[in-house]
Order: structure tokens, then C-alpha cells, then sequence
């Protein structure tokens, strides 16, 4: 019975979120094209519920192929330093004062996508010269980049004048605020192509979730099936940080939630997990929505909010096993 509470709040909201927010809608409009309520909600909150709940995909499935992978319940899906290089290379377009480059694209998206373009090229190229224990020298690796890329930042903040600074910081602490149709459609293929990737290679994910052994033992090619998800996965997050900024948590407490729902093994709880993770994101979502500030709550407080407790109560009850 809880279970179906759950799922039905979300959905729930899911369906409500785009009729809440600061500027009150005339319901009677909403259809009446060129109206003001019209526009608000079918150019504004309908594509940002969109793009709430592919971001929610996209992180809760990788945050589900991360701790599968490593095996470790604590793995988030910034852990190997991608969100860090996109942050960067923000950073690096707002120290430039580049406005947007091809086809009306904001710099910031592009110099974003192309840090963590780097970062995952680096990664794979650092990779193979990893001969044992691959996965904890690729999590080594990605948490030294991650602090390079830190210490780089704080470069650019010591730098920065306030005006960029403040660019900046508003940038990590991240939104989800979009205007029109093409970000959400965009980020709903790279949702669906990830959500299809993992679905394809279920079987294998499910012997990695046991051991590199017994996968390897079934004639899978372990390095090869781990380097591709890991690919896929953070080309996507790429593409989300880039155009949102980083928004923690949803990637490490939502596959813990949906495990908790729904106790089963990593290949039926694929779909669920995609499922779960949109809607979460857009519930938080609203949640920003809803409070009155003088300006937008970023998401990134209301998830990390909500997941730092999570995360202590994860380390806790880990440490008593």
C-alpha cells in the first residue's frame, strides 16, 4: 500500500507540476493561442517538466549503472570527475565572456560539454594502462581529476570580477529552467538511448553485479561492456551538466529507494529505476517551484537537501554490516 502511495504522489505531481509556479495560470486560456497562460505553460512549465524528468532518467540511470559496475552503493554518477570537467569548462567560458557561438548555442553549454567530452576521453586513454583492480584505479583516477579541476575552478574564482562570479556560481548550484522545446527533446533522446543501452545489456549487467569472475566465466568481455556503459553514461551526464549545471544526489539515493520498493535483481530493476528517477526530479522540481523567493531556489539545494541526510544514513548502516 505505501508502494502505490509513493508511485501515485509522483505521478501525481508529475501531472500538477506544470500548473504551479509564480505567475498564477487562467485555466480557461491555457488552450487560447497567443495568451499569456498559454505561452507560460505550453513554452515554459510543460518544457521543464519534460526536461526535470529526462534529467531524472538520465541521472538515476547512471547513479543504478555506476553502483552496479563498482559495486559500490556509494558511487554517484559524478564520481569520475565528468560533472567537475563540464563545471570547468563553464568556468572557462564565463573567464572569457563568450556569449554563444554556432547556431545561438550558449557558450557555456559548449565549452560544458566539451570538459566533460575531455574528461571521458582522458579517462578511457588513462585506462589502459590499468592492469589490476581496474575499478579502483579508475575511481582513483576520476576523484584526482575531480580535484584538479576544483583547484582550476578556484583559479578562475580568484580571477573573476563579481559579475562572473556570480555567473558561476549559479551555474553549479544548477536549474532546470528552460525556455522552449529543443533542450528537452534533445536530452529525451540521450535519455532514451541510455535507458536502451542498459536494457541491451542487462544479462551482462546483471554478472557484473556479482563479480568480474563469474561474468568473465560466461565469455563476457568484462573491460570492454564496463569502458562502453561508461561511455554512454557520461556522455550523457555531459550533456545534462552542460545545459543545467551539476545536480547532485539523484544519482546515488533513487537506485537505494527503488531497491528498497522493489527488491529484485539489477536487470528488472532497470525500467523502474528510469521510471522513479523522472518523476523524483520533477517532485523536487515543484518543490522550488512552490516556495516563494525573490528569485528560483536552484534544484541542486533542494536534492542535496534531501540527499546528505541520505547519504549519512547510507554510510552509516553500511559501516554496521
Amino acid at each position: 500500500m505505501i508502494k502505490l502511495a509513493i508511485w501515485f504522489l509522483l505521478l501525481l505531481t508529475l501531472f500538477a507540476s506544470p500548473f504551479i509556479g509564480a505567475v498564477d495560470l487562467n485555466f480557461a486560456e491555457i488552450l487560447t493561442a497567443d495568451s499569456l497562460s498559454s505561452q507560460i505553460f505550453l513554452d515554459l512549465r510543460v518544457p521543464r517538466v519534460l526536461f526535470a524528468f529526462f534529467a531524472g532518467v538520465i541521472l538515476s540511470l547512471s547513479g543504478l549503472l555506476f553502483q552496479t559496475l563498482f559495486r559500490n552503493a556509494l558511487m554517484t554518477p559524478y564520481t569520475l570527475g565528468i560533472s567537475s570537467g563540464a563545471v570547468l569548462g563553464a568556468g572557462i567560458a564565463i573567464k572569457l565572456g563568450l556569449g554563444s557561438l554556432i547556431f545561438g548555442i550558449a557558450a557555456i553549454s559548449v565549452f560544458g560539454f566539451l570538459g566533460a567530452i575531455f574528461t571521458v576521453f582522458l579517462l578511457v586513454y588513462l585506462s589502459q594502462f590499468l592492469k589490476s583492480s581496474q575499478h579502483e584505479s579508475l575511481l582513483l583516477l576520476g576523484i584526482a581529476l575531480s580535484l584538479f579541476y576544483t583547484s582550476s575552478l578556484m583559479i578562475i574564482f580568484y580571477l573573476g570580477d563579481a559579475i562572473e562570479n556570480d555567473m558561476l556560481i549559479r551555474y553549479t548550484m544548477g536549474s532546470l529552467s528552460v525556455i522552449g522545446w529543443n533542450h528537452p527533446i534533445f536530452l529525451g533522446a540521450i535519455a532514451v538511448f541510455l535507458f536502451l543501452s542498459l536494457y541491451l545489456y542487462k544479462y551482462e549487467l546483471q554478472l557484473l553485479s556479482i563479480s568480474d569472475s563469474q561474468a568473465t566465466l560466461k565469455g563476457i568481455n568484462t573491460k570492454k561492456v564496463t569502458l562502453t556503459l561508461l561511455i554512454i553514461s557520461s556522455l550523457g551526464i555531459g550533456v545534462l551538466v552542460s545545459i543545467s549545471g551539476p545536480i547532485g544526489f539523484i544519482g546515488l539515493i533513487v537506485p537505494h529507494i527503488v531497491t528498497k520498493l522493489h527488491p529484485s535483481t539489477v536487470d528488472k530493476r532497470i525500467f523502474s529505476t528510469a521510471l522513479f528517477g523522472g518523476f523524483f526530479l520533477v517532485f523536487c522540481d515543484t518543490i522550488t517551484r512552490s516556495i516563494t523567493t525573490q528569485s528560483e531556489l536552484p534544484i541542486g539545494i533542494i536534492t542535496a537537501l534531501i540527499g546528505g541526510p541520505f547519504f549519512i544514513y547510507l554510510i552509516i548502516t553500511k559501516s554496521k554490516r
